[in-house]
C-alpha cells in the first residue's frame, strides 16, 4: 500500500509533514508554493514507486493525448453536420440571442421592470401633452397681448417697405439697360 506524505504549514509558519493528503482544505501560499517547486520528493519515494510512477505520469500523457485526438476528430464531425444542415456561426448567434432575449422576458424581475417602465412611459407622455397644452395656450394668450400685435405690424411695416424697396431697385435696373 502506498502511503502519500503531503506538506502543510507547521506552527512556526515553515512546511511540515501532513497525513491529510487529499483531505489539506488550507491553500498554499506563495512562499510555500515556491518552496514545493523546488523541493525534491524523489529521495522519499522507493525505486519501485517511481517505477509505478513513471508508469502511471506515461498512461495519463498516452491517455490525454488519445481524448484530445477524439475530442478534435469529434469536433470536425460537429463542424460538417453543421455545414450540411446549413447552420452558421451567425444562424447559432442569432438562434442563442433569441432564446436568450425570450427566457429573459419570461423572468418576474423583466415583467416587472417592463411594468413599471411602461407605467412610467404613460406618465411622461401625459406630462408632456399637459406642458404642451400650457405652451400653446400660452402663445395663443401672448399673440393677443397688445405688445406682440405692435411687435406684429412692425414686422409687416417692415416686410411691405422692403418688398417696394427692392421692387423700385429691379425698376430702376430695368429702365438703366
Amino acid at each position: 500500500m502506498r502511503s502519500f506524505v503531503t506538506w502543510g504549514k507547521s506552527r512556526g509558519g515553515g512546511l511540515a509533514p501532513s497525513r491529510l493528503g487529499l483531505l489539506e482544505t488550507e491553500p498554499l501560499q506563495g512562499r510555500d508554493e515556491d518552496t514545493l517547486a523546488h523541493a525534491d520528493f524523489s529521495s522519499m519515494l522507493s525505486e519501485e514507486e517511481k517505477e509505478e510512477l513513471k508508469a502511471e505520469l506515461l498512461q495519463l500523457e498516452d491517455e490525454i493525448t488519445t481524448l484530445r485526438q477524439v475530442l478534435s476528430a469529434k469536433e470536425r464531425h460537429l463542424v460538417e453536420i453543421k455545414q450540411k444542415l446549413g447552420m452558421n456561426l451567425m444562424n447559432e448567434l442569432k438562434q442563442n440571442f433569441s432564446k436568450s432575449w425570450h427566457d429573459m422576458q419570461t423572468t418576474t424581475a423583466y415583467k416587472k421592470t417592463h411594468e413599471t417602465l411602461s407605467h412610467a412611459g404613460q406618465k411622461a407622455t401625459a406630462a408632456f401633452s399637459n406642458v404642451g397644452t400650457a405652451i400653446s395656450k400660452k402663445f395663443g394668450d401672448m399673440r393677443n397681448s397688445p405688445t406682440f400685435k405692435s411687435f406684429e405690424e412692425r414686422v409687416e411695416t417692415t416686410v411691405t417697405s422692403l418688398k417696394v424697396f427692392f421692387r423700385r431697385r429691379s425698376y430702376e435696373e430695368a429702365n438703366e439697360e
